[in-house]
């Protein structure tokens, strides 16, 4: 798997690592240089379903329509209607992401957000041809953990056969 990145359009889509990762500020400068957006939701505030379907509508500013189920979010994602509304490069970071570890849907969360980030970096219709009406966005998730590797989140994330992870320079990756 290639070195993660946040402003191009290839995955890895999502990064598990650490909060002092001095990869994630580089990336964060180039991608602001870059007139992108960065958002960051509290992970601890994702403790469950509902919480965090409340917390990525707030901070996200997705629409009121939003259905706070798994496919509402991939949806909300996918055709982000929030700041910048389609047109600037995205990075969404999850700060204290340590709690996610042991929580029932950390395996469907990863996946739903590498749904989410697929669609938007490609944009391909249903035959696999890129959309021409929707413009394409290098849209990216990280997960800071501040006493936690991220190794120790693989199992949970690659048991979903929609998910490839790997592991690479301390860093976790799901595609």
């Amino acid at each position: 798997m290639p070195k993660p990145t946040l402003t191009e359009r290839r995955s890895p889509w999502v990064v598990f690592t650490s909060a002092d990762d001095p990869w994630l500020r580089s990336e964060v400068a180039t991608l602001v240089a870059r007139d992108g957006l960065v958002l960051r939701l509290d992970g601890r505030e994702l403790r469950d379903a509902p919480s965090l379907f409340r917390a990525f509508a707030r901070e996200l500013a997705f629409p009121t329509y939003f259905g706070h189920n798994w496919d509402a979010l991939v949806d909300c994602l996918q055709d982000w209607h929030g700041p910048g509304h389609g047109t600037q490069d995205l990075a969404i970071v999850i700060e204290h992401a340590d709690g996610l570890q042991h929580s029932e849907f950390l395996g469907l969360l990863v996946s739903v957000l590498t749904q989410a980030a697929e669609q938007s970096n490609l944009r391909l219709d249903g035959d696999g041809n890129l959309d021409e009406w929707q413009p394409r966005i290098a849209q990216h998730f990280v997960l800071l953990l501040n006493h936690t590797s991220p190794s120790a989140f693989t199992q949970a994330v690659a048991h979903r056969a929609d998910v490839v992870v790997a592991l690479a320079d301390g860093r976790l990756l799901a595609t």
